[in-house]
């Protein structure tokens, strides 16, 4: 099994993620790119208990293999991707679980653009573990700590809304996590009223019934402080997702859609596409083309999106739950930029967040995942024949996915539709093939419509 997933490594502190691995790691990492001609990396990473225990062993690795690091402490991953690609760094990592409870973390890198690395490049990595090249003494590397990237990166934002938000009122939820000092600050310095939640990290309390996996909050704040907006990141802050004034959720797919048709009709939208994913909802993508803009799908997962913008010049591309990309701008998922670009919509607009168009409406989605003895069955020309049949019954009316778990014994059915009864009845067909025929059993059912994803 691989050690880097879809983000980097990940697991719970201390156990699966340790200090010997994250040491590992960094060694492995530090003799690629020192073969490489790199010398000098920057780290940050989010409030986690267990993040500077990780970045200190990391950071060892890194020294051992030859390589200087720069130390940002506490830092959004989109602040140590601005710092990759600016501050005449070589690669960097940070060290974040993300959405994830306190007790996980995980160890992600990016390449000198700021970008994630390809997964040829992270498997050469995880091939070095077991034997990589340390440096003679005279030649270690060296640690130290400099926060001023930070506050380029902030200078960077706020640059970036060049008219003041004085009397807009916002309400914030940073979730304890790497977002809690910046987003505050950022607002307040462009004039922005601002309520908050989710600003007093203590290692343990990260995305702890706050946060953009967790909306109801900033939901209910956004009502409560009558704010004009809503804004709820993640622990990292690479992704944040809205509320409207009403207290109604704008996830990335309805985002990004209110921003390219407001980019279409000043212009700018050249290529006129948008880059989501093969769980992109269906009223997402009719939406868009109810306007004239392309949704082009890629496999789930940022790095692919951000691949797939590059082979379509695509102007943004995302995913339901807020991770956000704007290409020439960023090269990874950025919550603060995707906040500033929110607001500039709804200045350059002068509309309300309830008001942005198009106003979308997501198709009945569900995902089955069935505990399978066998999963390499859905590959017969048996089973590729029923699910023809059934995409055949939905035809223009939705569409059907099945795939296997790369992880688990498991079986993925997407059944997508624009009623959820014809939704529910061509999904009960292939669970009851996949039973009668192969033994599968019912593992757990997700209602997609409205998911926010991980």
């Amino acid at each position: 099994m691989s050690l880097f997933g879809t983000d980097g490594v990940r697991g719970k502190a201390n156990a699966a993620i340790n200090a010997d691995l994250a040491l590992k790691i960094g060694l492995a990492a530090g003799s690629h790119f020192f073969e490489r001609g790199a010398r000098i990396a920057v780290i940050g990473r989010d409030t986690r208990r267990s993040g500077s225990m990780l970045g200190a062993a990391l950071a060892s690795g890194l020294a051992s293999a030859g390589i200087d690091v720069v130390a940002l402490g506490v830092a959004p991953t989109p602040a140590v991707s601005f710092a990759a690609r600016t501050g005449g760094f070589d690669f960097a990592a940070v060290i974040s679980a993300s959405h994830n409870p306190a007790e996980d973390n995980g160890i992600k890198l990016l390449g000198p653009d700021g970008g994630k690395l390809p997964v040829s490049q992270e498997k050469l990595i995880e091939s070095l573990l077991d034997q990589p090249a340390r440096s003679p003494a005279d030649q270690i590397g060296r640690i130290a700590s400099d926060d001023s990237h930070i506050e380029s990166y902030i200078q960077w934002l706020v640059s970036r809304i060049p008219s003041s938000l004085d009397g807009f009122r916002i309400a914030l939820d940073c979730a304890n996590g790497a977002a809690a000092c910046i987003a505050p600050q950022m607002f307040e310095m462009l004039g922005a009223q601002i309520t908050t939640i989710g600003t007093q990290p203590n290692g343990d309390n990260i995305n702890n019934h706050c946060g953009a996996t967790n909306p109801s909050a900033i939901q209910q704040l956004t009502v409560e402080s009558k704010s004009e907006l809503g804004i709820a990141f993640d622990g990292d802050a690479d992704r944040c997702i809205f509320s409207d004034e009403k207290g109604r959720l704008i996830n990335g797919d309805k985002f990004m859609a209110a921003w390219a048709a407001s980019e279409l009709k000043s212009g700018r939208l050249d290529p006129p596409v948008v880059v989501g994913t093969s769980m992109s909802n269906l009223g997402f993508e009719r939406a868009l083309q109810a306007i004239g803009i392309q949704l082009v799908r890629a496999d789930v997962g940022d790095r692919n999106v951000a691949f797939a913008m590059r082979d379509h010049q695509a102007k943004i591309g995302g995913e339901q739950s807020g991770h956000i990309i704007f290409g020439g701008v960023s090269p990874t998922g950025d919550g603060l930029l995707t906040a500033l670009e929110m607001v500039r919509i709804l200045n350059e607009t002068n509309c309300r967040a309830s008001e942005l168009q198009p106003q979308l409406e997501n198709w009945p989605q569900l995902l089955v995942n069935l505990n399978m003895p066998d999963k390499t069955c859905i590959q017969t020309d048996e089973f590729k024949t029923k699910q023809t049949a059934v995409a055949q019954e939905l035809r223009d009316r939705g569409r059907v996915m099945v795939r296997e778990s790369g992880t688990q014994p498991i079986v993925r059915v997407m059944v997508e539709a624009n009623d959820a009864d014809l939704r529910d009845a061509c999904a009960e067909q292939l669970i009851a093939y996949l039973s009668m025929r192969h033994g599968a059993r019912i593992h757990s059912k997700v209602d997609l419509t409205h998911a926010l994803g991980d």
